[in-house]
């Protein structure tokens, strides 16, 4: 896995949203990237999915990308594509990011199960003192119990110097969840102050969930079709 950097903005706040549970976390930067003014200052390269991209309204769309916004010193992790099984691995990117670029902070964003399917709660865990408690009164409530696996919870099993805090929105199904990611949105603009309205976010879910969706679904195809070809010629 290699990490390419054009640009290196320092004591930055990092957002990741990798592929998981209802797709919140890359539901989410997309909407951000959407709604803040950000350039890309960087890819990752990983050797262990097919070389590919995505091509969506004559844009590329690299499986994983890196994009700052100037306004809040923020950088914004988005990915569409992460392969299997390698939290281990993108724990170690984002550990390498968070270094370059002498990161404050690190917010993930993710998705979980809901046993209730008429709420989308959101939840955090985080390993900064109790100030998270207090600017997140009312919007999530504290993980007490919960197993976090993937990126996220390698990153905090990684014991990093970087303080970590995770917000989980509860989804409805494995599906794309454009409700669910709103309600992280309110927890992630009420912890940060970005002013984010994630109204739009609702009225754009059948655009979002679509496009995500469509992207994922081709890549995990292309990425299929690459194994069979490796097999067979292994074999």
């Amino acid at each position: 896995m290699k990490l390419n950097l054009t640009k290196k903005p320092k004591n930055v706040t990092i957002i990741e949203g990798f592929p998981g549970f209802g797709l919140i976390g890359t539901i989410s930067i997309e909407f951000l990237l959407e709604h803040l003014q950000t350039e890309k200052i960087g890819t990752v390269e990983m050797d262990e999915i097919p070389a590919m991209i995505a091509i969506h309204q004559n844009k590329i769309i690299e499986p994983i990308s890196i994009h700052y916004n100037k306004q809040y010193n923020l950088v914004l992790i988005h990915a569409i594509n992460i392969g299997k099984n390698m939290g281990w691995q993108l724990a170690e990117m984002v550990t390498d990011l968070a270094t370059q670029l002498t990161a404050k902070e690190i917010i993930s964003l993710e998705g979980v199960g809901s046993p209730n399917q008429d709420s989308s709660r959101v939840f955090f865990y985080s390993t900064k003192n109790g100030a998270v408690s207090k600017k997140l009164d009312g919007k999530a409530k504290p993980l007490m119990e919960g197993i976090i696996i993937g990126p996220t919870g390698a990153l905090l099993a990684k014991n990093m110097k970087t303080p970590i805090i995770a917000l989980f929105a509860e989804a409805k199904s494995g599906m794309p969840d454009s409700k669910a990611a709103a309600e992280i949105i309110k927890a992630l603009d009420a912890y940060t102050g970005l002013k984010i309205d994630p109204k739009p976010l609702l009225k754009q879910a059948a655009l979002f969930e679509n496009k995500l969706k469509s992207i994922i679904e081709k890549g995990q195809q292309a990425e299929d079709t690459h194994e069979k070809k490796r097999l067979s010629y292994v074999g």
